[in-house]
Parts: C-alpha cells; structure tokens; sequence
C-alpha cells in the first residue's frame, strides 16, 4: 500500500484538512471528525483499492484502512496538518457537534445499549414461557395444561425472565448514573428505593385505590401517594440525573474524610425526597402521556402511521437512535391492560426483514462470488434481527436495495397497525420476533411478514433484473478491487519493519505454505468460548468482511494465545488487538471485543511485543471480559485473516463451543 497516497486520497475526498475537525484512530479505522459530511466524495473512497469500506457511527465518519496500515495512513493525515485528538475526544467533539435533540437521544442510547442483553433474554425467557402457558396456541390449553410436568419449570423461567423488568429502576439507575457522571452504586440504590417492597406496586396501583390501600407520607405540607415505580422510565432517568448534578456539586464542596462520609449521605437524602415528593410524581404523569401520545398518533393513525414508522425505521437505524426506543417500548409493555402492548417491535421485525428479502434479492442476482457471499450471509443475519451487515454492507452501498426495502417495511408496519399486532415483551426484530408477541396475535404477524419479505424482495428483484444490472456489475468490481487487489505485494506492515513506508515487493511463494497453489491451511483457535459467524457482529466494520475474513469468539477465558508459530505483526497501547503473521503465511488479526480501543486498555495486558517470535500456544494478551461489558462494550472477538485478498477464499471451518487450539478457519490458495 502507498500509504503516502492513500492519506492524500483521504484528505482530498473528505474535503482538505479544514474540513476535519478531529481526527483518531484505532486498530483498523480512521475516525474523523467532519464539519461538513455532505461534501464527501463518496465514490472515491468506494473505488479505492486499499479502502476497504466507509460508514457514520454517532457523527464520527470511520474509514476502514486495514490493520498494520492505519497508524501509518493516520501518522500521514497528522503530518498534512489535521488535528490529532484521542478516541475519546473524537467522539466528545462529534457529540458537541450535534444538535441538542441528538445529543438526548444520543444520551438515552447510551444509557439503554449497556442494559439489552438483560432486557432481550428476560424478553426470549417471557416469551418461551408464554408458549408454555398461553391458552389456544396448540389448542384449547396451554402446554403445561397438557403437560403438568412442565409447569414447574414454566414458573421458574417466569421468576428468571421478570428479573429484569421488575428492577429496571435499579438497571436505569446503574446506567444513567454513570452516563451523567454519577457514583452508579448511587444509582442503584436510588432505583432500589423507587421499587421498595413498602411502597405499593405500580402495577396494582389501581386495584389498591379502588380498594382503599393506599398509603400516604404527609410531608413539607403535602400528601404523597406512597406508590411505587415499577416498569418506569422516564422518572428514573430524571432522578439519575439530579442525583449525579448533586453527587458532582457535593464533591467540589467537601474534600477528604468529609467527602467520602457526607457527600453519599447527603446525596441519597436529598435525592430521595425530591424523587418522591416532586420530580417522581411528574415525570410519572409526563411518562404516562408520552407513551400515551405516541400509542395514540400510532392507533388514530391507523395504516397511515404504520406506513410512516415503517418507512422511517431503517433509516432511523443507520442513525443508531433506535437504541433509545426502549425508552418509550418498556412502558407500553408495562402497561399492556392499557396499551395491549408494543407496536415497536413487530414493526422492526417488519424493517429488518424487509432489509434481509433486498439483500437475499441481490445474492440470486450478483455474479461475483464475493459479493454474492458477503449479500448471502447478510441477508441470513437481517431476518435474525441483525441488519447492519445489509445495511451497511450491501443495501446503502447499491442504495436501490435499500430503498425497496423502506418501501416493504412500510406496507408492512401498515399491516401491523391495521391488524393491532403487539408484542408483550422486548424481543428479537426478525422472523423470530413471533415469540414475543401476543399469542392471538402470532398468525398475523407471520402474514404481514409474507406480506412485507414479498413485496421487498419482488421490487429488489425485479430492479436488479433492469435498472440495477448497471450498478450491481459497478459494486461487484468495487468489492472484487476491495478484496483482490495487489496479490503479489509483501504485506505493508512488513515494508514498514524493513524501513520502506508503502514499498512492496515480490513475494517468495516458498516462504509462505499457505499461499502455495492448492494449499489449503486450517487455522487453529487463539481463543476459548463459543463460535459466531462474522456477519452476526453487532459492527458494520467487521460483519460486512470488509477488515479481514474469518470468524469471531465469545470468549469464555480471559487469555489470547498465539494459534501457530509465527511473529507478532502490531501491538497496540490499548492492548485490545494484536496482529500476527504466522509461518505459514497467514496474517491474523485478534481484535479483543467490539469499540474496546475506547477503554485506553483497562482490563487488558499485552505480555509480547511488536517483533517478537512467538510459538503456539503462547499467551500474547490477558483482558477482563466483566470489565469490558462493565464499560458497555461487547466482548465479542473477531479473529480475522486480513491478507486473506492472497488466498482463494477464507472460510468458517468449526461451529458450536471451541478450544485454544481446536480447528477455527479454512485458509484455502488460489489456484496457479
């Protein structure tokens, strides 16, 4: 790679370095700060040859370079006079650059994304036991009617699943603490008193008026309903956020001993009674009529409103302010004896299939294998619930698959509103977004997702078959220049050990095993835990391929290991990636967790250095996988070949658990 040239391409496509406000970088990507993105040359970047793939992640414009090559692309930007900042600053500067409305729903996000793991598998859990317990989906009784073996442990995965929801105050709390810079122990205990066993739960709140039961507290003259919080979201999070501009005034006030003992006293006392005396009870009736607004706009809308939440969900994903619907979707779940439940979820199922049917549209008609591999295993990923792989590998890319796809999830989401679908807990938005919802509702909602697969495919197809030819054989000879290009030049990081920045060279074909005509080289694991697919990535970067081939782990141990003899390529300070090139040829990446560069490498040790030979089975990194999803982020890890443009193809080889060791990747060479 000329990487002198490839900074030059950068710097000129996204408008000169006046048009940067910031720039960063991590293991693969440039991370930019623009002030002006609609001035980029899109097309530039596209059809560069050593530029893998661009996207936009809350406001930062991300170029992925490639391992090995991005330290040297950026040292190259940073020479020609853009400002150098770190990651963290990068986004802070980003986030400034926003308007305030984005900022909130940035914000909120950022509260709710650390928490889904927990919400989505209490969600699945609700939903399985609602298939045990529901009457009239396999007849006129429930499972566990016809089985009475089951329904003991149907009541034990009902306690599981409601742990979640019946301490969200307590999850929001943590979170939102700690995103307004609060104690996030502070937190919790202040979501902890909103849901006391003394107060009376919000969910019999209005049995126990009917009845008479309600207590009152008689306080600064007023009477306060002493009522619990209960499936409320929006009371907490204003609660969080008065507590945190307490806690911080506190500590500018007091120092030492007298901090450490007043400031968290002080702090939950005051808290406390203005959560129940003031904030609570308001935001409560604010919470209250924002869901029921939104309910109402949806249902007095009818089709009109479905149609128009249904062309605006994908967008809205490529935005990432989806994350903040379960802001708004928990309290109509909540509040399902009212609300009958969400209408969120089987519209995103409805969007997200819609995009998985345009991309499966683009797999049957693409000729090169390389796209058509890349379109297959998106398409798989969208109609599970993962769309970013489509999204931003295939359907923005051709932007005419897109579209159809906007245009399916609309009359889909019309069918939803005007068949009153609802889910009853949070869910998978895909084709196994059935489980979730209501039992009455389930066959319908598998019309309206015949209805919306059909109409996205057909409209893709048909587009693909005239008008799109064009531009399909355009993003084939993109990919194929992505991922083919120069397969006879040394790997740059190894012109940079040899102190020749962006020479390249003959390779010795006798050096490399792996590359020999017809070889094929399995490559072991450096990991333990459990298997996933590359496109499953919650990451557009690495789901699309466009990093590196391979596959990633779930990590059930702490430890990286060197998979084969080999020399350690990059090391990074952040110690949240490595970069090896083995013996045999083979050029690995491990790259520790998703946005882990973000953590400035808490919770990782890097034990070999950037040179070193290695052997197999050497530990090159130890990392935390509890801080990492302490900090937010997913520990899920690619393991990548990033040369993998040398060989014929790079394939998944194992499924299910693995092993330090254990078979991982099929390297296989071209022919001669």
């Amino acid at each position: 790679m000329d990487h002198s040239r490839v900074a030059q391409t950068v710097l000129k496509a996204v408008g000169g370095p006046a048009n940067i406000t910031a720039a960063a970088h991590c293991a693969t990507r440039l991370r930019l700060v623009l002030a002006d993105q609609s001035i980029v040359d899109q097309a530039t970047l596209d059809n560069d040859p050593d530029i893998k793939g661009t996207f936009v992640a809350s406001g930062i414009f991300q170029i992925i370079v490639g391992p090995g090559d991005v330290n040297i692309v950026y040292d190259q930007l940073i020479s020609s006079g853009v400002a150098e900042v770190s990651k963290d600053e990068a986004k802070n500067v980003a986030a400034q650059k926003q308007n305030p409305f984005m900022r909130f729903l940035k914000t909120i996000a950022d509260i709710f994304v650390p928490m889904l793991p927990a919400l989505i598998a209490g969600g699945l859990m609700m939903s399985l036991n609602n298939v045990l317990t529901s009457q009239g989906m396999f007849g006129p009784k429930s499972v566990v009617e016809m089985a009475p073996w089951l329904a003991d442990y149907a009541a034990m995965i009902q306690l599981i699943s409601s742990a979640a929801f019946a301490s969200l105050p307590v999850l929001i709390g943590f979170s939102a603490a700690r995103q307004f810079g609060g104690n996030p122990y502070l937190g919790a205990a202040i979501g902890a008193a909103m849901i006391s066993s003394d107060l009376v739960n919000a969910y019999a709140q209005v049995a126990a008026a009917e009845a008479g039961t309600i207590k009152y507290w008689h306080v600064f003259g007023l009477e306060v309903s002493q009522v619990g919080y209960q499936g409320q979201v929006v009371p907490v999070l204003a609660i969080a956020w008065i507590m945190s501009m307490i806690e911080k005034r506190l500590h500018k006030w007091l120092s030492g001993t007298t901090d450490f003992l007043l400031t968290p006293l002080f702090t939950l006392l005051s808290t406390g009674f203005i959560a129940f005396v003031l904030v609570g009870p308001i935001m409560r009736v604010f919470a209250d009529g924002m869901s029921n607004g939104i309910l109402w706009l949806f249902t007095a809308g009818g089709p009109i409103g479905g149609l128009i939440l249904g062309l605006a969900y994908s967008p809205i994903v490529i935005t990432g302010l989806h994350q903040s619907f379960p802001a708004i979707e928990l309290p109509l779940i909540a509040n399902a004896a009212v609300t009958g439940g969400s209408f969120l979820l089987p519209v995103a199922a409805m969007a997200n299939s819609a995009q998985g049917a345009a991309t499966f549209a683009v797999f049957l008609k693409a000729h090169d294998a390389k796209l058509k591999g890349l379109s297959g295993a998106s398409a798989a990923s969208a109609f599970f619930g993962i769309t970013e792989p489509a999204i931003f590998g295939v359907n923005l890319r051709l932007r005419w698959p897109f579209i159809c796809a906007m245009i399916g999830s609309g009359i889909g989401s019309a069918l939803v509103a005007l068949l009153n679908l609802r889910s009853q807990s949070l869910g998978a938005a895909g084709i196994i977004g059935f489980v979730a919802m209501v039992p009455k509702d389930i066959p319908m909602f598998f019309v309206a997702q015949a209805v919306t697969i059909g109409v996205a495919f057909t409209l893709a197809f048909l587009y693909a078959s005239t008008r799109g030819k064009a531009s399909l054989a355009g993003a084939e000879a993109v990919v194929e220049a992505q991922l083919s290009a120069d397969p006879v030049a040394v790997p740059a990081a190894e012109a940079v050990e040899s102190g020749a920045a962006g020479a390249t060279a003959t390779a010795v074909l006798t050096k490399a095993p792996a590359m020999a005509p017809g070889a094929v080289t399995v490559l072991q694991s450096p990991m333990q835990g459990r298997i996933i697919p590359l496109a499953d990535l919650p990451d557009p970067g690495f789901a699309s391929g466009a990093v590196g081939k391979g596959a990633a782990v779930d990590p059930t141990d702490g430890r990286v290991l060197a998979p084969a003899d080999g020399k350690v390529l990059m090391t990074f300070p952040t110690g949240h990636a490595i970069g090896l090139r083995l013996d045999s040829g083979v050029e690995m990446l491990v790259h520790i967790g998703i946005d882990t560069v973000n953590m400035e490498g808490k919770g990782f040790t890097v034990h070999v250095s950037k040179g070193d030979v290695v052997t197999a089975g050497t530990p090159l990194v130890t990392f935390d996988r509890a801080a990492i999803e302490a900090a937010g982020y997913s520990p899920l890890t690619p393991v990548l070949v990033t040369n993998h443009r040398k060989f014929g193809s790079v394939e998944q080889y194992a499924e299910g658990e693995t092993t330090f060791g254990a078979d991982l990747l099929k390297v296989t060479a071209k022919d001669a």
